[in-house]
């Protein structure tokens, strides 16, 4: 567990994230890491703090003082993410494919975890959003929009003018983009929180991608929220202790109670579903003796109803229905659910879900013959004041989403991708920011 903040970014217009072919008609709509490490090297130069900075992470031996995920959008509450390769697209004998699931490039986080801990997608809540490609409730519209600005060029010597286009990103009201910082430690989250804020408000003046000349990928003061890795995004599972009673042993206390082998319903406080189902139960009291399965038929209706006006849980409703299912239809059974993942793993290896593109170091214990990973090829061109417009070198990166096997924490590398003979490196940087994953079976 280390220090970490999750920085949002609400854009006050359009903005240019360009995409890997480089065409001026089209945009991506991940704003990735290595290009946010870029920018806030240029935010720490304005500061005065580079050369520290570099030393602090491009040039670090161990692990980076500070390491950036990508920018992945958000939807008022909803925080919209990559989801682990392992566990998308859904595959499920409860699913009838009424949506596209692999058609959903982003998805939200809530989603993401439940499907971790083993729970059923309800597919008729939610759909994709094609523009954006986002999985949203139903009924909701995406986060963003592909849009073309035209304008022309103007020769102010011969008046001569020539039309062009460019794709950019906008955003619906409430709508924009969060990322996530790790630190290393503390002493390096004491050292760096605040000039890692100062270069995110400074960026959110001046803007962050492309065609920032024309006012473009500016935004709103960014808002900060601290807290610990990994569950910040992934929250411990509680104890099962503290987790209350299972569904079965809720079912046979309803069961037990119905045919009678108790006096009656105990409706005392208590806690977790429990009490709510007991507690909607327990107006009228059951006398002993076994009933015909009519009255016990009419017991459960009843039962159903009274939660309902109750306002009982969803979760409730839900262990109701299938109380009503086993009493009524014994010889039924509902098929078991597939679980999210499977995977078997060697004693010492893990999950790592990466939130960041990544360059391994020498030193990171990657499987490459297991897991479940992506890479693509990132390039772009040299903006600096020693000299611009050059051709960066190519490197191929681990893409976001991609769940590595490795026996150890990720820690990635910066690669020099700046044109041979450039006056300074170019740092491409390929540091991980990765969430250790359950293994779910």
């Amino acid at each position: 567990m280390n220090p970490g903040l999750v920085v949002k970014l609400r854009p006050s217009g359009p903005w240019r994230i360009g995409s890997d072919s480089g065409a001026r008609n089209r945009v991506d709509a991940i704003y990735h890491s290595d290009s946010l490490y870029s920018a806030a090297c240029s935010a720490m130069a304005r500061l005065g703090l580079l050369e520290e900075w570099l030393e602090a992470t491009a040039r670090s031996e161990g692990f980076p003082a500070v390491c950036f995920s990508s920018c992945f959008p958000f939807l008022d509450e909803i925080a919209f993410i990559v989801p682990p390769r392992t566990i998308w697209p859904p595959a499920s004998p409860g699913l009838s494919g009424r949506v596209r699931w692999k058609s959903a490039r982003f998805v939200p986080l809530d989603l993401v975890r439940e499907t971790l801990a083993g729970r059923r997608i309800e597919e008729r809540q939610w759909s994709v959003d094609g523009p954006s490609e986002c999985l949203v409730p139903e009924g909701r519209p995406g986060p963003f929009r592909v849009s073309v600005r035209h304008g022309a060029a103007v020769d102010r010597l011969t008046g001569a003018a020539e039309r062009h286009s460019t794709a950019c990103v906008e955003f619906r009201a409430g709508c924009g983009l969060w990322t996530v910082v790790s630190f290393a430690d503390e002493a390096a989250r004491d050292r760096w929180r605040e000039p890692v804020k100062a270069a995110f408000r400074l960026l959110a003046d001046s803007g962050f991608g492309g065609e920032r000349s024309r006012g473009w990928g500016r935004s709103e003061p960014p808002e900060f929220t601290g807290g610990d890795l990994p569950d910040m995004i992934l929250p411990a599972a509680p104890a099962p202790e503290a987790a209350g009673q299972t569904a079965e042993e809720i079912l046979d206390r309803l069961v037990a109670g119905l045919v009678g082998a108790d006096s009656g319903i105990d409706s005392s406080a208590g806690a977790g579903a429990d009490t709510n189902a007991i507690g909607a139960a327990g107006e009228a009291p059951v006398d002993q003796g076994v009933r015909s399965a009519g009255e016990i038929e009419a017991m459960g209706a009843a039962f159903a109803e009274s939660s309902l006006e109750t306002g009982s849980g969803v979760a409730v409703l839900e262990m109701e229905e299938e109380t009503l299912d086993t009493l009524v239809e014994p010889e039924r059974e509902e098929p078991a659910p597939e679980p999210a993942v499977e995977a078997t793993l060697d004693e010492g290896a893990h999950l790592h879900w990466l939130l960041s593109l990544f360059t391994p170091a020498p030193d990171d214990t990657v499987d490459w013959g297991r897991g479940n990973y992506a890479v693509a090829i990132r390039g772009g061109r040299v903006e600096s004041p020693a000299a611009s417009g050059g051709l960066k070198k190519q490197v191929q990166m681990v893409v976001e989403g991609s769940v590595l096997v490795a026996a150890s924490a990720l820690r990635g590398s910066a690669v020099d991708a700046g044109p041979d003979g450039f006056p300074h490196p170019v740092y491409r940087a390929g540091f991980a920011v990765a969430i250790p994953l359950p293994e779910v079976r």
